[in-house]
């Protein structure tokens, strides 16, 4: 099960496998804090892709698109995160919990064989 925490949450025993997939440390997040298990950074999207999007939720559909394209040129590493753990917890900063790219990740992890 491949599930998503921001992380400014508590960490819990049922999140699994805890990893960071942001390219940058959520500010005010101490690593004792955030008890992590890995940090994904080039999993992320780009630093280009990042500032373009800017977390305008109008852009939205267009940053999935690009993202998508993003992470095919990452394929062996999604498989790896994939069959890295039977409970996975993707951990990320943004405070928008419904336009993220840990959404688009988590989404292409699932298809996944």
């Amino acid at each position: 099960m491949i599930t998503i925490k921001r992380a400014y949450e508590k960490p819990e025993k049922s999140d699994g496998r805890r990893v960071l997939v942001d390219r940058l440390w959520p500010r005010g997040v101490s690593k004792a804090k955030l008890k992590l298990d890995a940090w994904e950074k080039e999993l992320a999207p780009s630093a280009a892709l990042r500032i373009w999007f800017g977390h305008d939720p109008k852009r939205w559909s267009e940053f999935k698109k690009r993202y998508k394209a993003e992470l095919k040129t990452h394929a062996a590493e999604l498989r790896t995160l994939k069959k890295s753990a039977k409970r996975l917890s993707l951990v990320y900063g943004a405070k928008d919990a419904e336009h993220n790219h840990a959404l688009v990740l988590q989404e292409a992890l699932g298809r996944l064989p």
